[in-house]
């Protein structure tokens, strides 16, 4: 059994060894496990290529293609600073769109539940959908609790998966517990505490924090308009043609 590298550093290290003498090394970042999600489960299939390139939508859109990726706690902020950020791209003239962690779960993973295997599951169709409309040129906007690294390691892996350069943004809300619980707008960290909801992130399943998201805010220090801000002053430069 091999360990990822940004779970047990110590373990996820390893050396080559050529006649007792080391002849290279490297870290492991992925076991495999993510590689068996790439694969089709036919033989029988081919990707169908168009013929219209993305520089040709990107130049009609005028600007690129890219994923936002919020997570964080219940209560941090996600959906309220997803909306508000793509009502500011939408004021640009520019293409994007809000992909909500509710909002999925009415539709395309209805079937699924909370355990960490179907959570796992929930974000790989999330980011499967997020790279589509990001190969279209648009500005993905996702907001999920995503609570687990190597979950967002693997919408990363899908997002540049066959060379696609599509900028990723990794946007934790690092707000804290206690804030998030405060606020509980949906009322469901009560619930969690009553014993009602089994897997609630921060009362009864962990959440990972990242360890190199391009963006950290706490909610608690930055109001909405402070909070898109900082955002666009970093995602802009990564758009523009």
């Amino acid at each position: 059994m091999q360990d990822l590298h940004e779970r047990v550093p110590n373990l996820g290290r390893f050396v080559v060894v050529d006649d007792l003498e080391m002849c290279g090394g490297g870290t492991i970042v992925d076991t495999g496990a993510h590689a068996t999600l790439f694969a089709a489960t036919s033989a029988n299939i081919t990707r169908s290529v168009g013929q219209v390139t993305r520089q040709q939508r990107n130049i009609r859109n005028g600007h690129k293609g890219a994923v936002v990726w919020f997570t964080g706690l219940p209560g941090s902020g996600k959906s309220t600073l997803a909306t508000a950020l793509e009502q500011e791209i939408f004021n640009r003239g520019w293409q994007a769109t809000v992909l909500d962690g509710d909002n999925m779960r009415f539709g395309l993973s209805a079937d699924l539940g909370f355990s960490a295997k179907d959570r796992a599951e929930n974000i790989r169709r999330v980011a499967e959908v997020a790279r589509l409309f990001a190969e279209l040129g648009a500005i993905v906007i996702t907001a999920f609790i995503s609570p687990y690294r190597n979950d967002r390691l693997l919408a990363r892996e899908i997002l540049g998966r066959e060379g696609l350069d599509v900028p990723f943004v990794e946007a934790y809300l690092s707000t804290p517990l206690d804030v998030c619980e405060a606020r509980d707008p949906k009322h469901l960290y009560a619930k969690a505490r009553r014993g009602e909801i089994q897997n609630f992130t921060g009362v009864s399943s962990p959440f990972e924090p990242p360890e190199r998201a391009e963006i950290e805010l706490d909610t608690s220090q930055f109001d909405l308009e402070e909070s898109v801000g900082r955002v666009l002053e970093y995602l802009l430069p990564r758009v523009k043609m």
